[in-house]
């Protein structure tokens, strides 16, 4: 089984904006072992964790 998604970044943000980066550093404050990742079909970025052992 794959990552499972959080959230979803339109990679078209402005210059200098990071709200995928922003949002991953903020669920890892919170203990969540949280990534970035392209994809590039949709052209956006999304914030993933892995998959639980427990899944």
């Amino acid at each position: 089984m794959g990552a499972k998604v959080l959230e979803r970044f339109s990679a078209g943000a402005p210059r200098g904006s990071w709200p995928a980066e922003e949002y991953a550093a903020a669920r890892r404050a919170q203990g969540e072992p949280a990534t970035v990742v392209m994809d590039l079909k949709s052209d956006a970025y999304l914030v993933v964790i892995p998959p639980r052992d427990d899944d």
